[in-house]
This record gives structure tokens, sequence and C-alpha cells, in this order.
């Protein structure tokens, strides 16, 4: 599919994530790729990853590679290599040096403690502080020998008019825009004219980032005017907040992606909750990464900052892990061991925890509440039992496993045999299933919350099950 572009031409949709490697992942700036990657997949277009790592002094190979580490968790697949804008700043100096030639910038020799007093006489004088260089229209004849930043000339009367997808459209007075530096007086370019340029040459048609960017489309936009170039589509998406209201911060908890993971949140939960975070498609609250790459569309972005919450998205995460395929379950969950920094599953805990799926994912919301209750089938004998589980297991608990024991024996290990077994012994006694259920909890997990005692007992099969209620009746 193609993007209609506002200058009537039409182009395939490119869209790029464009983070800067100076610390952790933002879940703000993995919902920021989600939405770009929502949008190029579902129009059959490019999705593009580019690392802006100009900041040198910030900048780290760890953040980069934490970056990609949580892109490939989130399963948010880029296509080609990552570009490092870096690696691209003789391009950028040399749209500078064209932009100058065209008339569109000039060299400026100001100092900055010219600048500087430039700024202090016009708080003095209550006028505008933005710097008004004397050498915007100087003749290139009193040039001195002397250090220069290239600085955009920019429209100085008039309104800059930027066209957002989500923000509809914002005007900007250019009274209120300076002559922004492109090129530094060490010929490194700066952030707002590489961001141009590498769109540019990227063939980004549609510009999807946070909405703190917003200020800066507007001179990126007269950069794109300056070079004849065009316009993407903008969409600048609300900031995520905490469920105060309040910016998101450590304080509302983890705001890092490799957190969530190592928290024990599945991959296509975080997906769905994160697509859902400011994004609707009428009141659909679950759905399938296939879907939402259907569905998604810039017009469904709201322009309120999103709140988390929580406890919606453990309910989404619980709803992802019920219809997982077991397979696929059991190797994310082992990649959540490796993120958490838990010990890895043995070969007979890996064979007995797959024969158990089936029991355990329907009633858990995180990997951690998946593996707690798959306890019985993780741990060796003896089972030794929590707190809780060892007030089930007193004197008249254990003779009631002691009296099951034998009708176990003679069972035929099938679910209704095994019911029938249990029934049998509490109707000898006069007591409710109930009152069974709690010891044998006890003696097959060491848990008082666990899948069905049954079930316990189809996945340990008869020998290792008689062998717990043995040690239990003790």
């Amino acid at each position: 599919m193609t993007s209609s572009d506002r200058d009537g031409a039409r182009r395939p949709v490119v869209t790029r994530f464009a983070p800067s490697p100076t610390g952790y992942l933002h879940i703000g700036g993995a919902r920021t790729a989600l939405f770009n990657w929502l949008y190029a997949r579902g129009h059959g277009g490019t999705f593009l990853l580019r690392i802006e790592d100009t900041d040198r002094e910030r900048s780290t190979p760890e953040a980069t590679a934490a970056i990609l580490r949580g892109l490939d968790w989130l399963g948010l697949d880029w296509d080609g290599e990552a570009v490092s804008q870096f690696a691209r700043k003789d391009r950028h100096a040399e749209v500078a040096r064209e932009m100058l030639a065209r008339g569109a910038a000039y060299k400026c020799f100001s100092t900055q403690d010219e600048i500087e007093a430039f700024r202090e006489a016009a708080r003095a004088e209550g006028r505008s502080t933005l710097f008004q260089s004397p050498w915007r229209d100087a003749d290139p004849a009193s040039h001195p020998d002397a250090p220069y930043v290239i600085r955009m000339k920019a429209p100085r009367d008039g309104e800059t008019v930027v066209e957002d997808a989500v923000q509809g459209t914002v005007t900007f007075r250019n009274d209120q825009l300076d002559d922004m530096v492109c090129l530094r007086s060490d010929g490194t370019p700066t952030y707002m004219l590489a961001v141009v340029v590498d769109d540019h040459d990227m063939g980004v048609t549609h510009v999807i980032r946070g909405d703190d960017h917003l200020n800066n489309a507007a001179r990126q936009t007269m950069v794109y005017h300056a070079m004849g170039w065009t316009v993407p589509v903008w969409a600048h998406i609300p900031l995520i907040h905490g469920p105060d209201g309040k910016k998101l911060s450590k304080r509302h908890g983890a705001v890092g992606l490799e957190e969530y993971q190592a928290m024990g949140y599945p991959a296509a939960g975080m997906r769905n909750y994160l697509a859902r975070l400011g994004w609707s498609h009428g009141d659909d609250e679950f759905f399938t990464s296939a879907q939402a790459m259907e569905w998604f569309d810039l017009g469904g972005i709201g322009r309120a900052p999103a709140r988390l919450d929580f406890k919606k998205l453990e309910n989404l995460c619980g709803q992802h892990i019920a219809v997982t395929d077991d397979a696929a379950l059991l190797h994310e969950i082992e990649a959540y061991l490796a993120a958490a920094a838990r010990p890895p599953l043995t070969e007979a805990q890996r064979t007995g925890l797959k024969a158990a799926l089936y029991c355990l994912k329907d009633r858990a919301k995180t990997f951690p509440e998946l593996l707690e209750k798959a306890e019985f089938v993780l741990a060796n004998r003896p089972i030794v039992p929590d707190e809780a589980a060892a007030k089930a297991l007193d004197p008249v608990s254990r003779g009631i496993l002691a009296e099951l024991t034998p009708h176990m024996q003679s069972a035929s290990w099938s679910k209704d045999a095994l019911e029938a077994a249990v029934a049998a012994v509490a109707q000898a006694r006069g007591i409710g299933l109930g009152k069974i259920a709690g010891p044998l909890r006890a003696a097959l997990a060491g848990r008082t919350v666990t899948p069905s005692v049954f079930d316990m007992m189809l996945v340990l099969g008869r020998d290792e099950t008689l062998a717990r209620l043995s040690d239990a009746a003790g």
C-alpha cells in the first residue's frame, strides 16, 4: 500500500524509530516503536531503526545493546541494518553547506559571550531573548577569518504550520523561532539538522514520535522547505503518565522495557497493552498483533496523555498466556528466567512443566505467578510444605491420606477414576471433597494454591503421586 502525501504524490509507507542510546529503553519509547512498527507493517511498508548517537559523551554501546534487546523481546523486527546517526555526520555537514549555498543559511561569527550579552540586554529591556545574529545579512566580504557556525535563515514574519495527524493543525509564529544552528563551529551537525537529513535520506514518510517533539517539527519543517524536500506526515503522540496523572517516572515503578520482561510479563500481552495505551479501535481491549496491524491507524490515537494501569496490563497478559501455544510459552518462560537472573530449568523440570501447562496457563497473569502454581511439578521429593500448607497436614488429614492411598493404587489413573476414588473416601468418612483437597494439595505441591488435585495427579503420574502421598502420610 502507499501513503498519500499532502502534495498529492504517493509513496510507500516508511516509518522509523530513532532512540538515543544514553540509557535503557523507556516504556514510552517502546510504545513509540510499536506504533511505528504497526503502521508500517499494517500498510505493507518499511520500519527502520536509527540509533541517534551524536551525543558522544552520553551514548554508550551498552545502551544501544539494551535498546536492541528490548525491541527483540517485544517482537518488533526492523528492516535492514540499524543506522548510526553519528556515522552520517559528513552527510549532515554537506547539507548544511548546501543550505549555505542556496542562501537558506548563513555563517554566524558571534561568540558565546556576544550571544549572552545580547540576551542580557534583551532581558533588561523586556524584549524577546531570541538571538538575532548581526551576521544574518552581512556582506561575505566582511566575514572575519574566525570560527563560525552555520545558522538556518528562518523566516522572521508569518507563521509555520504543522499539519499533524494526531494534534491537528498547529501554528507557530515565526517571530518566536530563532535561526537555529545547523553546523557547529567544530564542523559537527546539530541534532535538529541531522534528524531531517536522515529522515529524508531514509525515505521516511511518517514521523510518529512523542509530542515533546512537536515544537521541533516547526523548525524541522523549515529545513525541509529550505532544501525543497517533501515534508513527512507528522504524528505527535501524547506521553505516558503514571496512574496519578503525572509524567511517568521511577516513582511509579518500572519504566524501562527490560524491567517488564524481568517482572514476567509476556511480550504479546505487553504489545497488546502498549498498543491500547493511547490508541483505540472501538471497544476492543484484547487483540492479537495481526489484528493490531490490520486496525492501527493514526486517527485512533487520542490527544490526551495515556495513564499506565498495571491491573489492566496484568489482565491482558493473563489472556495472552492462556491462548499461547505451549511450546512458544515454554520458550518465553525460559527467556524470562534468564532475564530475571533465575536458575534455568533442568531437563526434567522442562519436561514436567510442558506437560503441566494445560492446567496452569488459564489462571496465571505473569510468569512468576504461573511458576508458583507449577511448583508441584518443579519441586523434587521430599516435598516441603510452606507454612499454610503444613497446617493442612494435621494428624487427622494424614490419616485421610493413608486411607486414600490404597484406593489410588488400584485406580486406572484417569481423571474420572481418581475423582471416584477420592469421592469414595469422602463418603466413607462423611466429609466433603474440600476436606480431602486441602491435604492433597499440601502433599502433592506443598502449597495451598495449585491447579486441580486431579490435574496434578495426572501430570505427576501414578508412581510419583503415590510416593508423595506416602511421604505426607508419614
